[in-house]
This record gives structure tokens, sequence and C-alpha cells, in this order.
């Protein structure tokens, strides 16, 4: 495993995220979004300091999983505009953490929770397409590089369509050779610093820069 130099991206995005709690016209899932990447930023370093003195992270990051895809679910909530999909995100809320407490403590018990992780990978996705037929069948036009909602599902669906072979199979990666699993963490953490950086652009997109005189 190499280096998690994406935590340089969650520190930025994190740093740009703030402003959006100054600005009372912002949507409320913007500013949800500092407290959120402030949890990341806290377990991320964690991990990766229980990860450099040889010690168990996969309960960590089973419940920061499940955190995860709770605040996405809120946040494509927030973004949706259908009544219908909103009413079947909320049900989301209510089964994805019964089946996640339900496969820990019954099913994958030891390992990593890839059953469930990948469920919210397909959930999450399946969502972010929908918001996107939702905007291409939109009557008013929208500016799509000053649209927040834009950039954050753009980086979700690319994100977790990329990542999601690896988490479904990552139980099964344990005797893989040193160089296919450094490989693998690269990728991670490329797909993951490009996440965060979308994020950030989302952040910045309604800044508006004037010209001085």
């Amino acid at each position: 495993m190499e280096t998690s130099f994406y935590i340089l991206f969650i520190v930025i995005s994190l740093i740009v995220s703030i402003n959006n709690l100054r600005q009372k016209q912002n949507p409320l899932y913007l500013k949800a979004f500092p407290y959120y990447l402030c949890a990341t930023l806290i377990i991320e370093c964690v991990g990766f300091y229980r990860w450099s003195q040889k010690l168990n992270t996969t309960s960590l990051y089973n419940f920061f999983g499940l955190f995860e895809f709770m605040f996405y679910f809120f946040l494509l909530h927030e973004i949706i505009e259908s009544v219908k999909f909103k009413r079947l995100i909320k049900y989301f809320f209510i089964f994805y953490p019964a089946l996640f407490f339900l496969n820990i403590f019954f099913y994958q018990v030891d390992g990593f929770a890839s059953v469930t992780y990948s469920l919210g990978c397909l959930m999450v996705t399946s969502i972010c397409i929908y918001y996107f037929f939702e905007l291409f069948q939109s009557n008013h036009s929208v500016i799509l590089i000053r649209e927040p909602a834009f950039w954050i599902c753009t980086g979700l669906l690319f994100f977790y369509c990329c990542t999601f072979p690896y988490f479904s199979l990552a139980n099964f990666m344990h005797n893989f050779p040193s160089i296919i699993m450094n490989n693998i963490s690269a990728l991670l953490n490329l797909m993951n610093s490009l996440l965060y950086s979308l994020f950030t652009i989302a952040f910045l997109c309604r800044i508006r820069i004037r010209k001085s005189m």
C-alpha cells in the first residue's frame, strides 16, 4: 500500500468547502459538506496511522462506509427533484443500515463488508445516473460548469464505477502479488484524488471573479 496522498486533496476540499457555511443562499447539502469532509479526514488519518502500525482497519472502514453512503443518500436526496425518486431514496435510509448490520453480524463477520459496500456503490451510481437523466430532461437551461450538483454527481459516478470491481472483490485479494496490490493502491489514490478535486470544483464553481477597473 502506498502513501495515501489523496488525503492532501481532502484537506484542500475541506478548506474550500468551509466557505459554503458563509453563503446563506447555498443549498443544505453544500453546507453539510464541511462536516462530512472533516469526519472523512479524521477517519483517513486514523486509518493510515493504524495501517502504518500494522493494526487492523477493517472495522473502521466498514462503519465509515455506512456513514459515507448515508451522507451520499442525503446529498442526492437534496439534489434530485423527482418526488417519487426522493421517496425511493428515503427507503434507502431505512434498508441500507439494516442490511449492513445483518451483513457484518451474520455473514461477513470478520472481513471487509464487501457485499453491502458494493450494494451502496450500485445505489449511489443509480441515483447519479437518474440525476443526469433528470438534468437532460429539464425544461429550463442549466449552466453545467456553474452547477455544484453536476460536479458532485460526476465525481461520484466516475469514482464508484471505476472502483466497484475492487470493492466487490476486496476479500479475495489477500494473496495477490505485491506488484498488483501496489498498482491497485495507486489507482485508488488516483480515483480518490479525482473525486475530491471534483468536490472542490463544486464548491468553487459559483464564485464570481470580478475584474477591477
